[in-house]
């Protein structure tokens, strides 16, 4: 009996031809994911960039590149030491935000584009801040960041790269300027501290000041609206006391009495050392004698019971 290798021969060709086939189909159908980007070189030379979506390549012929990603990346740097302007050595972190517009560009205008916008931000950076002294550099961020971007954005269009953003995510000054810094500023706060304590007190005394002249312009108007009212009280006494005299009809011997019943209340106090008596005294005793003259013979008649005829 006799061996015959033909159809083991046909069955390698068979196995190998639908090997050859699925590497075909493998190498032909490409699916690019959302927001990815791919290059297709075709013997070598661009060809053309592929969307997102399916496609079919000639196999062992067009040759598809590593996907780029389109979306908006982040890359933070390590910090670099910066010279400002005053000779201090900061380091200085920074953060870039930029984003794949051109896919051609970004394969073959620049070998690795992180790598460059990494350089571009720190020789960028040096020249930005070395313009500027440390108290500027710390206090002027938003101006660093514009001119950053800006460079960069500049430089980087031609790359296929557009740069959004450009943050400085930290600026350290040396441990020395750092201590005379916290120094400064405890003095500041101290400073203030001090200003706003002799505000407040300043304030206090003003206010009492004016409670208190407030309160003698309102007790001077208190005493003298009392004394307008017991003025005006002994006002009407008097008058009542002068309406109800005119109204008796008094006669001059009346009034010498009253006058010499008044005469012992001008002596009253302790500070009357010296009394000064009118002269209308004299007129008024007289006025009193004449009158008890009058009466004391008209007495003695009548004592006598004996009539005059």
């Amino acid at each position: 009996m006799s061996f015959n290798p033909l159809p083991a021969v046909l069955s390698f060709l068979l196995i190998a031809l639908v090997i050859f086939v699925l590497i075909v189909l493998i190498r032909s159908v490409r699916i690019v994911p959302q927001a990815r980007a791919g290059v297709v070189e075709r013997l070598g030379k661009y060809q053309r960039t592929l969307n997102p979506g399916l496609t079919i390549l000639i196999p062992f012929v067009d040759r598809l590149l590593p996907l780029l990603d389109l979306r908006e990346q982040v890359v933070s740097f390590p910090p670099q030491p910066v010279i400002t302007e005053d000779n201090l050595v900061v380091s200085i972190d920074t953060v870039v935000y930029f984003q794949v517009t051109d896919a051609r560009a970004a394969t073959y205008e620049i070998a690795n584009y992180i790598q460059a916008v990494e350089q571009l931000t720190t020789t960028t950076l040096r020249n930005v801040v070395g313009g500027l002294n440390l108290e500027q550099a710390l206090t002027s961020r938003d101006q660093i960041n514009g001119q950053l971007r800006g460079v960069l954005d500049e430089a980087t269009g031609r790359w296929g790269i557009r740069v959004s953003r450009v943050e400085l995510k930290a600026i350290d000054p040396p441990l020395s300027i750092q201590d005379s810094m916290e120094k400064q500023m405890r003095a500041e706060r101290d400073r203030r501290a001090a200003i706003l304590t002799a505000e407040g007190t300043k304030q206090s005394q003003i206010l009492t000041a004016e409670g208190e002249r407030q309160s003698s312009i309102l007790r001077a108007e208190g005493d003298a609206k009392a004394a307008i009212l017991r003025a005006d009280g002994e006002a009407q006494a008097i008058q009542k006391v002068f309406d109800a005299i005119h109204a008796g009809r008094p006669d001059q011997k009346l009034l010498a009495y009253q006058y010499l019943q008044t005469l012992p209340k001008l002596a009253e106090g302790t500070s009357n050392k010296l009394w000064i008596i009118p002269s209308e005294v004299g007129e008024a005793l007289k006025g009193i004698g004449g009158v008890l003259g009058n009466v004391a013979p008209d007495a003695g008649d009548s004592t006598d019971g004996a009539p005059r005829h």
